[in-house]
Order: structure tokens, then C-alpha cells, then sequence
């Protein structure tokens, strides 16, 4: 997956948007302001900073060495992915996974206009 095509993923997602708070070189993946993916996405290897669910992270850093805990993030809540080190198949589904749980999070009036109860 190339950094362009991580970028349009994360931007496929309803109501998601990219912003820029820690300089240019830094991308910020929100959806209604809440952040559920982080990239610098010049960065050789490609990563990205991405929510999960604490025990599904622990399963998945042990399952793979592509995994680790969230650089510069709560290391309980977040996994470092390198991209190139995955099928880019599970890399979508461990970023569907991050909108899915920060939309969780949201108060319900905002998941219910998203269309996720």
C-alpha cells in the first residue's frame, strides 16, 4: 500500500478529514474531530498510528511482527502498523476497525447522524 492509497482510505470513511496539528509532515485522520489514524506518510517504512480495542492489540502485536505498540500514543489503545509489513487487505481492516471504535466513542446523536448505531 503506498502512502497516497493509505491516505484515500483513511479519507474514504464518512465524515473523516485530514488535518495537519503536529506540522505538515504529519497526517491526522479524525472522523467529527477524533482522531482514529496517524501517519507520516513520507515516512520510509510507511506507518500508522491506529486505535484497537487493548486486548485485540496485545493479540495482534504477539501475532505479528509488523504490529507494535503506538508509537508516542497510550500504548494500551494503540498499535504502531508498518504497512509494508502486512497484506493490505488486514492494513483496511485494522484502519475500518479504528473509525468503528472512535465512532463507538462518540456520543449518540453523532454515531446515529454517521449511520452507525
Amino acid at each position: 500500500m503506498t502512502p497516497e492509497q493509505l491516505r484515500a482510505l483513511c479519507l474514504e470513511f464518512e465524515a473523516s478529514a485530514e488535518e495537519f496539528p503536529f506540522g505538515p509532515g504529519t497526517s491526522v485522520f479524525k472522523v467529527l474531530g477524533k482522531m482514529f489514524a496517524l501517519s507520516a506518510l513520507d515516512a520510509r517504512p510507511l506507518t500508522v498510528n491506529l486505535k484497537c480495542d487493548p486486548d485485540e492489540a496485545l493479540r495482534l502485536r504477539e501475532e505479528h511482527s509488523a504490529i507494535v505498540p503506538g508509537y508516542h500514543m497510550n500504548k494500551r489503545h494503540w498499535n504502531t502498523v508498518t504497512v509494508s509489513g502486512l497484506p493490505d487487505r488486514m492494513v483496511r481492516e485494522l484502519v475500518e476497525d479504528s473509525y468503528d471504535l472512535v465512532v463507538a466513542g462518540l456520543p449518540k446523536a453523532e454515531r446515529l447522524r454517521l449511520d452507525r448505531p
